[in-house]
């Protein structure tokens, strides 16, 4: 059992619901990378989704496409992401990890020693935006030695035949995907109409089902957590810490922006 695993079993056993906040690696500076990530952990973070930056986030709205762009500008490389993740590792052992972001950096890099050095800094899991379920298995055969979970989307338009498709590769969590469009737009998020799709879906699911896009705050989180096993905060956070002046600030910013969203699930508002 990976730590991913681990988590939403334990969470599942505390009735909980999984909060899984999204940070851009080397955003808003490269020595606030490791310092954030710890600060939401102790605000109550269950898993951490650190960005690999990329050239071209086509899912990713404005505000996470020029988070990518400063960190790129930063030097913040899939290298940096991995030397950030071995870091973390270094003062917390049980949070998982996960890396979102795009094919090509990894192809680049070489899918096998991508996933040998991903799994030796401590990554749990590889959510990659634009690899099709349908050519994933190459990935998911590489991935598997390394007991890396490679982490699948579904949204809105997904079809049922794909749906079954992905209901049976999923592994560690499915990520659900509250509308269609890009990150941040949460004047398009609709709670009532993606609480029925949630519900629909984890009937179908064999591992959780989380909930991201368009969650900016307690209510929406607590609103959205309510048909799913947990939540996904990206863009209102990556926004919030964006202008930190210094590490020890963008933690503070990122613990203060956290912890209402761990209250208001622990309430079980919605």
């Amino acid at each position: 059992m990976n730590r991913l695993e681990g988590k939403f079993e334990a969470l599942k056993a505390s009735g909980r619901k999984a909060l899984v906040p999204f940070v851009t690696a080397g955003d808003p500076s490269l020595e606030a990378t490791v310092p954030v990530m710890r600060a939401l952990v102790e605000a109550g973070a269950d898993v951490i989704e650190l960005g690999v930056p990329f050239s071209d986030p086509m899912a990713d709205g404005p505000t996470i496409q020029r988070s990518s762009e400063r960190a790129l500008a930063r030097g913040a490389g899939l290298r940096f992401v991995l030397e950030a993740v071995n870091a973390f590792r270094q003062i917390d052992a049980t949070t998982p990890v996960v890396l979102m972001g795009y094919l090509n950096p990894v192809e680049i890099h070489g899918t096998q020693r991508f996933a040998r050095e991903a799994a030796a800094a401590g990554v749990d899991g590889v959510l990659l935006v634009d690899l099709p379920p349908e050519e994933a298995g190459d990935t998911l055969a590489v991935f598997e030695p390394y007991r890396l979970k490679l982490i699948s989307l579904a949204a809105p338009t997904t079809s049922d035949a794909r749906m079954d498709l992905l209901c049976e590769q999923a592994q560690g969590y499915l990520y659900y995907v509250s509308f269609a469009g890009v990150t941040g737009a949460s004047d398009r998020l609709d709670t009532q109409a993606a609480g029925q799709r949630l519900q629909a879906l984890r009937s179908r699911s064999r591992v959780p089902v989380v909930a991201g896009f368009g969650i900016r705050d307690a209510a929406s989180a607590a609103a959205m957590a309510v048909q799913a096993d947990g939540v996904v905060v990206g863009s209102a956070l990556v926004g919030a810490i964006a202008e930190a002046d210094s590490p020890v600030r963008a933690a503070e910013l990122a613990g203060n922006f956290l912890r209402p969203l761990r209250e208001a699930l622990d309430r079980g508002l919605g």
